[in-house]
Parts: C-alpha cells; structure tokens; sequence
C-alpha cells in the first residue's frame, strides 16, 4: 500500500514537472516571438472634379437670428442629452482630430443643431454671416458643449 502511495506522487510528481516544462517553454516562445504587422501601400490619386453652375441667388436679408444647442460628452465621445433635429448639408468644423470623421464630433453636432434652430424659429431660409459662439465645460470624463449662433436672416427670392 504504501509502494503505491510512493508510485502514485512520483507520477504525480512527474506529471507536474512536464507540465511546468511545457509552461515555461510556452512563456519562453510567447515573450520571443512579437507581432508582426505588414503595411502595402498603393499610391493613389484623389478623384477631383468640380461641379459648375451659373445660377445666381437673389437673398433678402433680413432682421438678426439666433439659435442655441448644447449636449453632454462622457469619455470624449458618448454623448447623451442635447437635440435630435440638425441642419444638413454644410461642413461647421468643429474640433481638430480623427473623432470628425467618426461622426463622433460634439461641437459640429452641437453646431448644426443651433443652426437648424435658428433657421427654424425665424422661418429663414440661410444664415447669413453665422457667427458661433461655443463653450466647452471640461471636467476630465465629463464636457459639456454649449453653441450658440448668431446671424441674419436670410430668405431666397429667386434663383436665375
């Protein structure tokens, strides 16, 4: 009985080694091996065309208009609160960076939400001359943006 008790933890002792081994060898090829990773580039030209059109607006400009448009950004890009009718169709720039791109952006949101409010309340057609005041409260994980826009109302009489 006790030769067996013997035989048993000498295997079991074995069995343990192997795999210590085994792990050891694995950590060992894990920490030499490192990534890799390939980049082919294509040289490339961009598309440049330009769509020409020789119509000329007549606008009447009229009294001055404003809109304002504020949102709540958790970790630099959640953002929660704010409006959900936005004016489409014009670049407003807002912060440098690749969260533009993303659609990820809360000051162009921002932007264009104060926008689409102050052509809707004034029954404008444009803006003109828009100028955008933004204000950003920065408390490290939370930022809120508030714009607003200020401008003249703008309606189109005809197009020729």
């Amino acid at each position: 009985m006790q030769q067996q008790i013997c035989l048993h933890f000498k295997v079991r002792k074995q069995f343990l080694n192997t795999l210590l081994k085994f792990l050891a060898l694995s950590t060992i090829i894990a920490t030499a091996s490192g990534c890799v990773s390939y980049n082919n580039s294509q040289p490339s030209s961009p598309i440049d065309s330009t769509v020409k059109a020789d119509l000329k607006a007549d606008i009447a400009v009229g009294d001055a208009i404003s809109g304002q448009s504020s949102v709540n950004v958790l970790f630099g890009f959640l953002k929660f609160g704010g409006d959900s009718q936005f004016a489409d169709g014009v670049s407003y720039g807002g912060e440098s960076g690749g969260l533009g791109s993303l659609g990820l952006d809360p000051v162009s949101a921002v932007k264009s939400a104060a926008a689409y409010k102050a052509v809707k309340s004034s029954g404008a057609d444009l803006i003109v001359a828009p100028r955008y005041e933004v204000n950003e409260e920065n408390y490290f994980i939370f930022k809120k943006v508030s714009v607003t826009v200020k401008g003249n109302k703008g309606n189109i009489r005809s197009i020729r």
